[in-house]
């Protein structure tokens, strides 16, 4: 376990429970020994750049792919053997859309439905249901071959909500789709999440992550390198920030001289178009940096404290640039 790991888990709370799951593809180790507690009624994230072992390791905890090595359980069933049981309890969504395109929304989720049991009327009902939540009810009659990305990509979700498992696995939900529609899927993975649901996500965007996860696992080459809530990994990269704005830019090298000498910081602090930036250790200084200030009769424009943000987790953790997933040479680190 790494740093971050929560010790006091109780593993009866536990929706995912991985222990060094390995799988290697000929000379590829694309999962190498991953650990991972997932507490029930929880949204946990996996972030990692491209390649890093995501989707593998959804696929080995969802019974998609054996394990070469290592563990896993869900609710407390063993994945390699009770797999029709872990089944029952999981939902996956895939990062393309698993759906038939020569039928419409509509026949798509009626017989997705009917064979997880329903009937024809549920199914129906439920069809209409999941259509109306995710936006799409003018289109269900419409043939799959004329629908958006955007579109397929909201109809594979909803396919996957139909029987609104325990055990949710979104493998990059939001890929491919427009900022509002990805809103709207954020406020139905919190809606899972209050109606008794757990899930777990991987994801691309930083932002999503922040927004929605209550853990969040960092991998890359195939391990987990960070693990803990977002205020864990943030805090790990280093201390909040200070930004100032001076009314008066011939009060800027005073204005430095004072951020120096009360928050106790010199090299780190820099000072340029009126902005002052330094790092903020202690928030408590504010006040007493505030009232200098205004003894020495420095107007601000505006004043902000700025935790890391998650986008320098990332980059400090992979060494990898976290919207484009580009490797980060290592003179632009220096």
């Amino acid at each position: 376990m790494n740093q971050f790991t929560d010790k006091r888990i109780d593993h009866k709370d536990l929706a995912v429970e991985a222990h060094g799951l390995v799988k290697v593809f000929g000379d590829n180790r694309a999962v190498d020994g991953v650990d991972l507690n997932v507490r029930a009624g929880s949204i946990y994230g996996v972030l990692g750049p491209n390649g890093a072992g995501k989707t593998t390791t959804i696929r080995m905890l969802a019974t998609l792919l054996k394990a070469d090595a290592g563990s896993a359980k869900i609710f407390g069933y063993d994945v390699a053997k009770d797999p029709q049981i872990v089944r029952q309890l999981i939902g996956v969504t895939g990062q393309y859309a698993s759906v038939d395109e020569s039928l419409s929304a509509t026949e798509n989720l009626v017989i997705f439905s009917r064979l997880l049991g329903l009937s024809r009327a549920e199914s129906k009902r439920k069809a209409k249901e999941l259509l109306e939540e995710f936006g799409l009810t003018e289109a269900a009659k419409r043939p799959l071959k004329h629908f958006s990305g955007g579109m397929r990509r909201r109809l594979d979700l909803a396919a996957s909500l139909i029987a609104q498992p325990p055990l949710i696995f979104l493998d990059e939900p939001t890929t491919g789709l427009d900022p509002r529609t990805r809103n709207q899927m954020w406020d139905t993975i919190r809606r899972l999440v209050k109606e008794g649901s757990t899930v777990l996500l991987t994801t691309q965007y930083l932002q999503e992550a922040d927004e929605l996860a209550d853990r969040i696992a960092v991998i890359d080459h195939g391990r987990v390198v960070a693990e803990g809530t977002v205020n864990d990994l943030k805090e790990s990269v280093g201390t909040s920030s200070l930004h100032l704005s001076i009314q008066n830019e011939q009060s800027l090298s005073n204005a430095r001289l004072i951020v120096e000498r009360v928050l106790n910081v010199q090299s780190a602090v820099t000072a340029e178009g009126g902005k002052i930036t330094a790092p903020m250790a202690d928030a408590d200084r504010v006040t007493d940096l505030l009232i200098t200030l205004r003894e020495a009769g420095i107007k601000l424009e505006e004043l902000s404290v700025q935790k890391p943000t998650l986008d320098e987790v990332f980059l400090s953790i992979t060494g990898q640039n976290a919207a484009s997933h580009t490797p980060v040479k290592k003179e632009e680190l220096a």
